[in-house]
């Protein structure tokens, strides 16, 4: 193969190969400065090079060293100002070598690491600042145990010394060589010091959760307003329940939810698709940064490149109807039933309407009366998080289809719709006791309709959990379990049903996936999904009411 065909493997590496490397130097850097210089080099370099000089490359190699040792946190997270820190440093921490013992070796040693890091900038294209990388606890603490392997290797180097039976501040004073290894040493370690406290006092906090009273929401909305990859889902971010993290322009926005160690992001960032890769690199590292465990819920094929770049485990849960409207026809007798079902209803009386967004504040009474009669014959109470509850604040964002039976509303829907009008989904369905029998699929219909006179080109019915796993011998044993559970599972929920019901609207399928750091923490983040998104332990346990004998 040639070069040209290579370097894309080449610069998929080159961030943790010049993890590996920074690291390695550091290290190296951290055992020179805490051992003896060779005695017949040292000797030679008195001769020609001032005391002064000697003292300062040693005691700056040794920082350094630590610098390297963090900056490799860096380089593995694609920073563009850590890999221009590297550079920089690995340049002067060669030239350093020189004059603190003619260390011809550490030099070639430091000067292959930069060469070997140098050609691929391109690799690093995250713009972050250095002063917003979060060093994490266990990177600290493997810094702190490279420096403190240091000490003791210089303290047994010094020990087979005449001054051994020396106390350390005689030898400070007496000894130029054992002082400079402990003044580098104890340099370092004031450094990592003064870098873990800062770690402490400046770890941003955990994001607050934005309601409509915080004015970030007044950003939240005039983003999804603009956002040109925006999918229908998006507008769960007006749910009144999620965490925000803001690219530093302000037009891009990723959600997530927080239940206990787990941070869940719902689906990509939101806004400017330039801006994505530094928002999910920020979460996974804010997050890691509060020893969490972070997971990327509801993520499409599309996000699967960005997902092997943040070097995360991925998993199918299930997959996402969408039915283009340009070709979708009552027409033919695959919807023949449908066809019948929705004349019938609508002969029947039945009559559809569109309310803009607002619109249903008048009408908010007698919404709320036909949800909580739906809610009374449904296992579960209000949902969140991955879906809408039904709250008048959070129903007035929205469009709202009802549908009137004999002058009476009997259902309605929320519509989640899109700037770009790529795609439009419902949100919220609720019907009355006094609806016709079949206004599901008449409101169905009526709603492909209304999209494709309105300019939009899909139409999207949302999630079929699991739908869509593998049961094969060498598949992932979550897909295997997954599978199970579809097949075997209906007294939990009617898996099979929903796909049956979606596929009569002959829908695009398209996977739906989770992804996380590492794959045992899936079904850790997924229970959690679950649990935020029925409001608790009580949520799932709620039960339909039982009708009065």
């Amino acid at each position: 193969m040639s070069a040209p065909e290579l370097r894309p493997a080449a610069l998929a590496i080159a961030p943790t190969l010049a993890a590996i490397l920074a690291a390695s130097a550091g290290v190296m850097l951290l055992a020179s400065g805490a051992t003896p210089s060779e005695p017949t080099r040292f000797a030679l370099l008195l001769a020609f090079a001032p005391d002064l000089l000697i003292e300062i490359s040693h005691f700056v190699s040794s920082i350094l060293g630590l610098v390297l040792l963090l900056l490799a946190f860096g380089l593995r997270s694609r920073l563009d100002g850590a890999w221009w820190a590297a550079v920089i440093s690995l340049a002067a921490a060669a030239l350093l070598a020189i004059f603190k013992g003619l260390n011809w070796e550490e030099t070639a040693l430091l000067s292959v690491c930069l060469l070997l890091i140098l050609p691929f900038h391109e690799a690093f294209h995250r713009k972050a600042a250095l002063f917003r990388m979060e060093i994490t606890p266990g990177w600290l603490l493997s810094a702190a145990a490279a420096l403190a392997g240091a000490g003791l290797l210089g303290w047994w180097s010094f020990a087979h010394t005449e001054f051994a039976d020396k106390s350390w501040m005689k030898v400070l004073a007496d000894h130029d060589e054992a002082a400079r290894a402990i003044r580098s040493s104890v340099a370092a370690a004031i450094v990592l010091l003064a870098i873990g406290v800062w770690r402490l006092v400046s770890t941003p906090a955990m994001p607050a959760v934005v309601d409509d009273t915080d004015p970030d929401f007044a950003r939240v909305r005039a983003i999804l307003v603009t956002a040109e990859d925006a999918e229908p889902g998006s507008n769960l971010a007006l749910l009144g329940d999620k965490r925000f993290l803001f690219s530093a322009s302000g037009e891009t926005f990723l959600m997530f939810g927080v239940r206990g160690r787990s941070w869940i992001a719902l689906g990509p960032p939101v806004g400017r698709r330039d801006e994505r890769m530094e928002l999910f690199w920020r979460f996974r590292e804010l997050a890691d940064a509060h020893a969490a465990r972070a997971g990327f819920y509801g993520l499409g094929p599309e996000d699967l490149p960005d997902s092997v770049d943040l070097g995360l485990a991925i998993q199918k849960t299930g997959e996402s109807a969408a039915v283009p409207l340009e070709a979708f026809s009552m027409a033919g007798r695959r919807r023949e039933v449908l066809r019948r079902n929705w004349r019938k209803a609508g002969e029947g009386g039945a009559a559809f309407e569109v309310l803009p967004v607002g619109g249903a504040l008048a009408l908010m009474d007698e919404f709320k009366t036909i949800s909580d009669s739906w809610l009374s014959h449904h296992a579960g109470g209000e949902k969140s998080f991955s879906m809408g509850g039904f709250d008048p604040r959070y129903v007035a964002e929205f469009p709202v289809a009802l549908v009137r039976f004999e002058g009476q509303i009997v259902a309605f829907a929320t519509l989640w719709t899109t700037a770009h009008k790529a795609a439009f989904s419902m949100d919220l369905m609720r019907y009355s006791d006094d609806a016709p029998k079949n206004v599901m699929d008449y409101l169905f219909v009526e709603l492909l309709q209304w999209g494709k006179d309105e300019g939009y080109q899909a139409f999207e019915f949302g999630m079929a959990p699991l739908a869509g796993l593998e049961d094969r011998p060498l598949a992932p044993i979550m897909s295997r379990v997954g599978r199970l559970l579809y097949e075997r599972g209906e007294e939990i929920y009617n898996f099979q049903g929903v796909r049956r019901y979606k596929d009569k609207y002959d829908p695009v399928w398209q996977p739906r996936y989770i992804a996380a750091p590492h794959k045992w923490s899936i079904p850790f983040l997924l229970a959690d999904i679950g649990l935020l998104s029925s409001g608790g332990v009580s949520g799932l346990a709620k039960r339909p009411k039982r009708a009065a004998t």
